[in-house]
């Protein structure tokens, strides 16, 4: 079902670019970029006595000494240890924390706040829109080489020197912002956040401010390319399929739910759905696993934990492969599946197949094309025997048979792709 779905990829609800791609996607290394991600993720406030005790079952993360100003990435798994989904988790005042990003892990959190005995309220729930008068909150980003610059003349002073994931306060120019600092490719800068009738205003001031720093705004279709550089492993299939033990959760989501409408897509083509969930291990988010607090799936994590795993891992597509898939398009005849610049995804859970002489050794996810690298690259999950620098493996691009019924996968032939690994996707600087 899943496979065949006519769900396309998610659509950022904001203008695809607002020069050209390759100048906005430069500006990201070069100078600076202004990100307006007011509109495109859910938000979900929660506030009570049990906020703290709520999260600490649902996450695998660490929750002690957690509270006012701080930051966390949140990660929610089944009883199994896969992982159902992640986002920001966002505490600005004892006992109320905001949770952002996909929809998966705020689903899952609304399920046990509406079914559970959690001495806990739903503020408010703030679902994707192209109307900021919709959502409470804009919420910006700028971030480069020349971004603390831009930002200290915004304010009119020095800027406060906030830790990894914490959080202070900031004004630009009249207007109050709160700012976080989860600078996940170690480029200067901040994400910050005020009410939603102030955006217009801020994102004015900052635009005419960064014109001399090259303070460029980017659009939604570089979003998921500046993910990927930052080796953010997003969109994996949420672990809901199976088991009784989910069978209410499943019976609670709405019937438009992406989880019950996402489609699935790439060459990995399995009929066992759980062959494409994930631990936490695979997204890279090991280090987060504490087992100092009971939490869903931690007796099935600590046995994974001792056990083999796979490893998040950038890959490096061969150039001259990608050339024939981007130039086949002119060709009369069979074509293999058309590469969308700058982002090939064409499905809401994306998986293409990797192998080592012809043997399955993991899964490619979301592949881009970057200017800054000159190559197209991706994020795979690959067996840590093979999570090795320069390790030559092989992609398959394009889907079985002839393609899926999706509408976005038109009749092809698929196409081996060399690539190489790089076992740091998270680069500082």
């Amino acid at each position: 079902m899943l496979y065949n779905s006519k769900t396309p990829p998610f659509e950022f609800p904001l203008k695809a670019t607002f020069s050209n791609w390759l100048d906005e996607q430069k500006a990201w290394r070069e100078t600076a970029i202004f990100q307006d991600m007011s509109y495109h993720m859910t938000d979900v406030v929660i506030e009570g006595p049990d906020t703290y005790r709520l999260i600490s079952k649902l996450g695998v993360n660490s929750f002690e000494g957690f509270g006012a100003m701080q930051a966390k990435q949140f990660v929610a798994c089944n009883s199994d240890g896969y992982v159902i989904g992640d986002g920001i988790l966002i505490c600005e005042e004892e006992n109320r924390i905001s949770l952002l990003g996909r929809p998966g892990a705020m689903n899952w959190l609304l399920f046990h706040v509406e079914t559970c005995d959690y001495d806990v309220k739903v503020v408010r729930v703030d679902k994707p829109s192209a109307n900021l008068q919709d959502r409470h909150l804009f919420r910006f980003q700028v971030q480069g080489p020349n971004a603390d610059q831009i930002l200290e003349k915004a304010q009119g002073s020095p800027l406060p020197d906030i830790d990894f994931f914490k959080m202070d306060r900031l004004t630009i120019g009249k207007y109050k912002v709160i700012a976080l600092n989860h600078r996940m490719s170690g480029a200067p800068g901040y994400e910050f956040w005020g009410p939603s009738a102030d955006g217009p205003a801020v994102r004015e001031l900052l635009l005419d401010i960064g014109k001399d720093f090259g303070l460029t705004q980017i659009g939604g279709a570089i979003y998921p390319v500046t993910a990927v550089e930052s080796g953010w492993l997003g969109g994996t299939v949420p672990a809901i399929y199976t088991s009784d033990e989910m069978k209410p959760y499943r019976e609670w989501l709405s019937d438009d739910a992406p989880e019950a409408i996402g489609s699935l897509g790439g060459s990995y083509c399995s009929t066992n759905i759980e062959k494409y969930y994930a631990t936490p291990y695979d997204l890279g988010y090991g280090f987060m696993v504490k087992f100092d607090h009971d939490f869903i799936g931690r007796e099935a994590l600590e046995k994974i934990s001792i056990g083999p795993k796979r490893k998040k891992v950038r890959l490096y597509w061969n150039n001259e492969d990608v050339n024939e898939i981007i130039t086949c398009t002119l060709n009369v005849g069979e074509r293999y599946k058309h590469l969308s610049i700058p982002v090939g995804n064409y499905s809401m859970f994306s998986q293409d197949e990797v192998l080592v002489d012809g043997n399955h050794v993991g899964v490619s996810i979301y592949p881009v094309l970057s200017i800054n690298s000159r190559s197209w690259i991706s994020l795979a999950m690959i067996d840590e025997k093979w999570a090795v620098d320069g390790q030559e493996l092989t992609i398959i691009w394009g889907e079985p048979n002839g393609g899926s019924s999706k509408p976005t996968v038109e009749r092809h032939i698929q196409k081996t792709i060399r690539v190489k690994v790089d076992t740091s996707p998270v680069k500082r600087g």
